[in-house]
């Protein structure tokens, strides 16, 4: 089943990683999945009952590589407190 969002939701969904790229329905490969693919680093959202699940522990695929902060859940560069004297 394709996946079926008001065309304005789906301007406004970005990716959750650091780089925060557009989303497209379905996947290159089958344009009817029901998941949102990510424009830039291809990690693919489930659509589950019609609410897109934009959680990267759910993303499925996807190239790590793309994004740089690594799944975008840490700012780069950023200070953990530990070990400083």
């Amino acid at each position: 089943m394709a996946v079926t969002l008001d065309p304005q939701l789906l301007d406004i969904l970005a990716c959750p990683s650091a780089d925060h790229a557009p989303l497209t329905a379905g996947t290159p490969d089958d344009p009817a999945a029901d998941v949102l693919t990510c424009t830039s680093c291809g990690r693919q959202y489930p659509v589950r009952d019609g609410i897109p699940v934009l959680l990267l522990d759910e993303a499925v695929g996807g190239d790590p590589a793309a994004d740089p902060a690594g799944a975008g859940d840490s700012p780069a560069g950023g200070d953990s407190g530990a070990g400083s004297a």
